[in-house]
């Protein structure tokens, strides 16, 4: 069985395509889960409107930079910090794999008129550090919503011709209230009726880091928050040294013991 955790439904149903994976995908960390097979949606923990509408507005009064990431799409106002990433690496990508990015001008009103929206989660970002702080002490007053505690900076690279750009902020991710990763995968444990010592979970950043504690062999990625932080049953080597494969040949094709 495959499992892709982070990504929109589209994004993963292609990529498992490729790899000949034909069974079940959990989307956007952990709010949906997608039947490759029957083609349909299975689970399912959208936030509310009201709650997602709610965020914007405390956002834009503060002037913060936020994304709504739907079944499809990521919304946003403009092109910076995560979604700027998104859309440099879709330059590199056929257009199958691009993340869909919707710039929208008036995001609160193109939410608060779609009728048939479904939200997956939202993205807060700022590059200082007591602003960002700020913000999530506002968000954290509102009731039934999970706020992503995540300390460090996010940092990425872009290239602009030759040169190699960073591109450095804090951010955090704000879903439904007990929705993460593990919730998602619980439902299939019991939906296929195995047992949580049966699962292995791989992960690098503080949304793994639940379901890489709670599964029966937890693989945390080299040069990750959760190795740093020495959140795992074993470790492996980072992404750049094809950590997950290193993982799947030691503990899947090999049959080592869990």
């Amino acid at each position: 069985m495959y499992l892709r955790l982070g990504r929109m439904p589209q994004a993963v149903k292609t990529i498992a395509k490729e790899i000949g994976a034909d069974q079940y995908t959990i989307c956007g960390n952990g709010t949906l889960i997608y039947d490759l097979q029957k083609e349909e949606i299975i689970y399912n923990a959208f936030m509310e409107k009201e709650k997602v509408l709610k965020i914007i507005k405390i956002c834009e009064e503060n002037s913060i930079y936020y994304n709504v990431y739907t079944e499809n799409e990521v919304i946003t106002k403009s092109l910076n910090y995560n979604t700027l990433f998104y859309d440099k690496e879709n330059s590199k990508k056929p257009m199958e794999k691009r993340t869909n990015i919707n710039i929208v001008e008036n995001v609160y009103k193109y939410i608060e008129n779609k009728q048939d929206i479904q939200i997956l989660k939202m993205t807060i970002c700022d590059n200082d550090k007591i602003i960002f702080g700020s913000i999530i002490k506002k968000l954290k007053l509102i009731p039934k919503i999970d706020i992503l505690e995540i300390e460090h900076m996010s940092k990425k690279v872009i290239k602009d011709g030759t040169l190699e750009v960073p591109i450095e902020y804090y951010y955090t991710e704000i879903a439904k209230k007990n929705t993460n990763k593990w919730t998602a995968i619980e439902y299939l444990i019991k939906k296929l009726n195995i047992k949580p010592d049966e699962v292995m979970t791989i992960g690098d950043n503080a949304n793994d880091k639940e379901m890489v504690e709670k599964a029966g062999l937890g693989v945390s990625m080299g040069n990750s928050m959760l190795s740093a932080n020495n959140i795992g049953d074993v470790f492996v080597s980072d992404n750049n040294q094809n950590g997950v494969a290193e993982a799947i040949n030691q503990y899947i094709n090999n049959r080592k013991e869990m």
